[in-house]
């Protein structure tokens, strides 16, 4: 089985996601293949695999290796995945200082990924100098391209004046397109904003939502904010953001 090519140098990407879902080790050896045959699209697409451990033995070591060779040969995705990797230790130590030069130069070319993670290393110190200032301007310049996390945070830089003058109209309009664009932080956001402004039933589908789809971080951090609301309308969804908190918790002990 092999994979179509666009011009001699891709890998069809649709093509291989049919077969990712059709029949995932089938998929992983032609996309090894395709690899070895240096299409750099191909060692992205293996090393997110890898990675992920589908259609293959998760490996992340070698999903970095991947990722090295794929960001040297110039893919941008490739160069953010690989500060990924360095910033959380996946498949080596953590190293956030080379992660963010990694981010840096996902950033630097273009890409919305790239521009995201470097400013959440700015915003918080690690790997860089804390800098606001910078991580604002990469958060605009990610949401002004239609990154859906970043619109969320340039909301909350905005909400907060964090380098900037607050601006809460603007933070509000950032929250309702994060919203829309599909961040279930960006939901949540959007959500309490409506409820601050008296608009609880516009507010519930987007507590949903976001309940739908947070993790188990998004979770922690935001059941405390619905129990400590003085809204009596809003004491069911702090219970069933408090029942699912305490469902992934379970998952997240046997796992570990």
């Amino acid at each position: 089985m092999a994979f179509a090519l666009r011009n001699r140098q891709e890998v069809d990407s649709e093509q291989f996601a049919q077969m990712l879902e059709q029949s995932p080790a089938k998929a992983a050896q032609a996309l090894l293949a395709a690899a070895g045959q240096d299409l750099v699209e191909a060692q992205l697409l293996l090393g997110q695999i890898l990675l992920d451990g589908r259609g293959i033995e998760k490996d992340p070591a070698l999903a970095r290796r991947w990722f090295a060779i794929a960001a040297r040969r110039g893919s941008a995705m490739a160069d953010n995945m690989l500060g990924r990797c360095l910033e959380h230790g996946w498949g080596g130590e953590v190293d956030p200082a080379l992660a963010a030069r990694h981010y840096g130069q996902a950033a630097r070319s273009g890409l919305d990924w790239g521009m995201y993670n470097l400013a959440n290393l700015l915003g918080t110190g690690r790997g860089v100098a804390l800098d606001h200032a910078a991580a604002l301007a990469l958060y605009k310049q990610a949401a002004e391209l239609g990154h859906a996390k970043s619109m969320n945070l340039l909301g909350r830089y905005l909400e907060q004046g964090l380098a900037c003058t607050v601006d809460l109209l603007q933070a509000r309009e950032w929250y309702r397109r994060s919203a829309e664009a599909g961040d279930f932080r960006g939901q949540f956001s959007h959500a309490t904003t409506l409820v601050e402004q008296g608009r609880l039933e516009q507010a519930l589908p987007w507590l949903e939502r976001a309940l739908a789809l947070g993790n188990l971080n998004f979770l922690r951090a935001c059941t405390p904010i619905l129990e400590q609301s003085q809204e009596p309308r809003l004491r069911p969804w702090a219970a069933a953001y408090r029942t699912r908190l305490d469902e992934l918790l379970g998952v997240s002990q046997q796992a570990g």
